[in-house]
């Protein structure tokens, strides 16, 4: 019987069209038309005015973060629910994170926590947090109402990691577009996906330029190899965009799909699970994982389906849980710590048949009944 994963890679069969384009057209670097078409059909999904595809999501973050000013010394807050990728770039810049655990609701950062911090974080390291970056988790949007307004309130920029979340509105905006600047991610887990891959978004010209010159070497406008700062090698090859320009074109019709394997997974098991991760009703989420919440650890489960051939797997495990971690500011009010021991995400991936999908539930039902 065949594996189903968690979130695999969903190709149109028109990215291949792409990349034969490319090779066509021998351009093959970190420079390319179809990077600029695919930086370009970015700028007109989410409304924002400029696009910077980069490696990764991470080295999206990385670049914001430089673009911002933060360096050594300084502080970021961000969520504790997340994958490391989000924390990590702090550290590169010799910056400290300072870790805001969940609210109930979306699961994402808590805004009273945050105000919290922003206010005895100042007191205690005698300055303010260069920056927050909150995460949408799983698609997710966070309470960017909120969150934006203690933005404005104490002057910090918001870095938002979309990484899980493109395709997803807050109030009819897009999420990655409401900060200062935003980060999407294309690796292979996506629901788009270019095998690795991130894209930056800002209505910035001057931080956007600066991200994009900082992402390949920082080389200075000379007609030789001049440098006058530390850059990165973080620009996305143009063979990888070409993939995102195929996957673009199916982005829309991936969400729909998956949107539909949620309300079909709420609609057989809301009664087996305590809670299901849900959306506000003036939000939209990609749905990317179906996540729900047990009364009791979830290993059983998620061995049981393993055996049949099942992926599923744990909420994230929280920063301010993480060995290589520990000793940073926090500030926690123990939802993540639940989430993590009681939470799942089920198989969600937009290319699940309906076959697929009946399997799982007849499969989580068998378990429920042992």
């Amino acid at each position: 019987m065949k594996r189903i994963y968690l979130s695999p890679p969903h190709m149109s069969g028109k990215e291949l069209d792409y990349i034969k384009e490319a090779f066509e057209q021998n351009w093959i670097a970190p420079i390319g038309p179809q990077l600029n078409k695919f930086e370009e059909e970015v700028i007109k999904y989410t409304g924002s005015k400029y696009a910077i595809a980069v490696s990764s999501g991470t080295a999206g973050i990385h670049l914001a973060l430089k673009a911002l000013g933060v360096g050594k010394g300084d502080y970021v807050l961000c969520s504790s629910l997340t994958f490391i990728g989000t924390v990590n770039p702090i550290i590169y810049c010799g910056a400290e994170p300072i870790l805001i655990d969940s609210e109930e609701g979306s699961w994402n950062m808590d805004p009273l926590l945050l105000e919290k911090a922003i206010l005895e974080s100042t007191q205690i390291n005698g300055k303010k947090p260069k920056a927050i970056i909150p995460v949408h988790m799983f698609g997710i949007p966070c309470d960017m109402e909120s969150i934006k307004k203690l933005s404005d309130e104490y002057d910090i920029p918001i870095i938002e990691d979309a990484a899980e979340s493109l395709g997803s509105t807050y109030d009819n905006k897009h999420t990655g577009t409401i900060g200062s600047i935003g980060v999407y991610s294309f690796n292979g887990n996506k629901l788009l996906t270019t095998s690795g891959g991130g894209v930056i978004v800002t209505d910035d010209k001057d931080k956007a330029d600066y991200m994009r010159f900082l992402s390949t070497q920082a080389k200075d406008p000379f007609p030789y190899y001049h440098h006058t700062e530390i850059g990165y090698n973080y620009r996305m090859s143009n063979i990888v965009a070409a993939i995102g320009i195929g996957q673009m074109e199916v982005l829309e019709s991936h969400i729909q799909r998956t949107r539909e394997i949620h309300n079909v997974y709420k609609k057989e098991l809301g009664d087996l699970f305590y809670s299901f991760l849900e959306e506000r009703k003036s939000d939209r989420s990609n749905m990317w994982l179906t996540c729900a919440l047990m009364t009791s650890n979830p290993t059983d489960l998620i061995n049981y389906l393993n055996e049949k051939n099942i992926e599923a797997r744990r909420i994230w495990k929280p920063m301010h849980q993480q060995p290589v971690l520990k000793g940073y500011q926090k500030y926690i009010n123990g939802n993540s710590d639940i989430l993590f021991a009681q939470g799942i995400c089920l198989p969600s991936g937009s290319s699940m048949t309906d076959e697929d999908l009946n399997r799982v539930i007849k499969e989580i039902k068998t378990f429920f009944k042992k």
